[in-house]
C-alpha cells in the first residue's frame, strides 16, 4: 500500500508542474485582452475631454471615436468587426484546456497500463551499495566495484591492467585505452601492455595505426623482437603508409618465423598475396575468409560479436573463458611472470579466492619468494589477502 501511495504523490507533483504553465498561459491572455479593453476605455474618455476643451474638431472627433470603438470591439472579442481575432483565444482556450486533459487524464493512466504490464512491485529495494557487497556473477557491478576502488586507489597498476582488456571486450574503447595508459604508467612497459594499448589505439581509428600505436609497437617490439602480434600491426602500418616493397619483406618474414598452425597465418598470407607477394604455406585447418579478424592476439570475430550482444551472464562466461585460456597457457609457459600477476587477480575479482590461492602457489614454485617477481607476489597476495594454498584472511 505504501507503494502506491507514494506513487500517487508522485503522479499528483508531476501532474501539478505540467499544469502549472497552462493555467498561467489561460490566466495571461484574459489578462492581456482585458488590458487592451481598458486602454481603449481610458482613450474614448480623454477624447471626449479633448473635444469639450475645444483641443479637437467635431468631425475629427467622430473619425477618432469611431476607429477607437473598433479596437474596442476587436480587444473584447465581441460583433463580427475582427473574426479572427475573437476565434483566436477561443481556439486557444480549447487548446489549453485539451492540454490539460492529456496532463490531468491521459498521462496518469499510460504510465499505469505500462507500469501494470512491465512492472515488478513484489521485488525487495536493491540498494547501490548492497549490490556492490555483493556482486555475485552481475558483471556491470563488478566493474562498478572495480571503478570504484581505482577512484581512491588511482595508483593501484595491477587493478587498471586487470579492467583494460575486459572494457575492450565490451567495446569502451576510450576506457580501455586510459586503462592502458595508466597501467603503463604505474607498472612501466611489457608487450601486453603496451601491445594491448596499441590494439586499443589502433580500434578506437577504425583500424588505423597511429602514431602513438605505433609508438607502443615499436616499445614492445624493443622488449620481444619475436612477438608475432606487434610485428603484424608494424608491418600493418607500413602497408597504411603505402611502403608496399617494406609492409610485404615485414609480412613474409613474420611468416617465415611463424608456425605452420598458427592462427594468424592466413591473414598474413592474404597481405602478402595483395602486396604482390607469395604467401607461404597455411595453418592446418584454417579458412582464409575467417581470419579478418585474427590478427595475433587479438580478439576473434566472435568475441567482437559476441562483445556487444550477450547479456550479464554471457559477459561472466565470457570473461571466465578468458581466464581459462590463460590459465591453460600459464600451464604450458609457466614463466609468464604477467599472466600469473593477471590470472591471481582475476580470480579475486570473480570472488574465487581458493583458485587464487593455488595459482599463487604455482607461480611461487617458477618465481621462489626470495626473488623479485617472487616479492612482487607476495606482495599481491597481502594486498587481495590471500595466503600461497591457504584459506583467504
Amino acid at each position: 500500500m505504501l507503494f502506491w501511495i507514494l506513487v500517487a504523490v508522485l503522479t499528483a507533483a508531476v501532474a501539478i508542474v505540467l499544469l502549472l504553465p497552462l493555467l498561467r498561459a489561460g490566466r495571461d491572455a484574459d489578462s492581456a485582452e482585458a488590458h487592451d479593453a481598458e486602454v481603449y476605455r481610458d482613450q474614448l474618455d480623454e477624447l471626449q475631454r479633448d473635444e469639450a476643451a475645444g483641443l479637437i474638431g467635431r468631425a475629427e472627433a467622430e473619425l477618432a471615436r469611431a476607429e477607437i470603438a473598433r479596437r474596442l470591439i476587436a480587444a473584447s472579442g465581441h460583433g463580427q468587426a475582427a473574426p479572427e481575432a475573437a476565434a483566436s483565444p477561443a481556439s486557444e482556450r480549447r487548446r489549453n484546456r485539451l492540454a490539460q486533459v492529456v496532463v490531468v487524464v491521459l498521462l496518469p493512466a499510460i504510465g499505469l497500463c505500462l507500469y501494470l504490464l512491465q512492472g515488478r512491485p513484489e521485488l525487495p529495494a536493491q540498494p547501490l551499495a548492497a549490490r556492490l557487497a555483493a556482486p555475485g556473477n552481475d558483471l556491470n557491478i563488478l566493474l562498478a566495484k572495480a571503478e570504484r576502488h581505482l577512484a581512491e586507489n588511482p595508483d593501484d597498476g595491477a587493478g587498471w591492467e586487470l579492467l583494460a582488456p575486459i572494457y575492450a571486450r565490451n567495446g569502451r574503447l576510450e576506457d580501455a585505452a586510459n586503462a592502458y595508459s595508466q597501467a603503463i604508467r604505474i607498472l612501466g612497459g611489457s608487450t601486453e601492455r603496451l601491445d594491448g594499448h596499441a590494439e586499443t589505439l589502433i580500434a578506437l581509428a577504425d583500424g588505423v595505426v597511429t602514431e602513438d600505436a605505433r609508438e607502443a609497437l615499436e616499445q614492445s617490439l624493443a622488449l620481444d623482437a619475436q612477438n608475432p602480434r606487434t610485428r603484424f600491426y608494424l608491418a600493418l602500418a607500413l602497408e597504411q603508409e603505402g611502403k608496399r616493397a617494406e609492409a610485404r619483406g615485414a609480412f613474409e618474414a613474420l611468416a617465415k618465423d611463424s608456425p605452420a598452425e598458427a592462427p594468424w597465418l592466413p591473414l598474413v598470407n592474404r597481405h602478402i598475396a595483395s602486396l604482390g607477394g607469395n604467401a607461404a604455406g597455411q595453418g592446418a585447418g584454417q579458412d582464409p575468409a575467417r581470419a579478418e579478424n585474427d590478427a595475433p592476439g587479438g580478439p576473434t570475430e566472435e568475441d567482437v560479436a559476441a562483445a556487444g550482444e550477450m547479456d550479464a551472464q554471457g559477459r561472466q562466461q565470457m570473461i571466465e573463458g578468458m581466464v581459462d585460456s590463460l590459465a591453460a597457457r600459464l600451464k604450458e609457459n609457466p614463466d609468464n611472470f604477467e599472466g600469473w600477476m593477471r590470472i591471481i587477480r582475476s580470480y579475486v575479482v570473480l570472488d574465487q579466492r581458493r583458485a587464487a590461492e593455488e595459482a599463487l602457489a604455482l607461480a611461487l614454485k617458477s618465481f621462489p619468494p626470495e626473488s623479485d617477481n617472487g616479492r612482487q607476489l607476495l606482495a599481491l597476495a597481502g594486498e587481495l589477502r590471500i595466503t600461497a594454498g591457504g584459506d583467504g584472511q
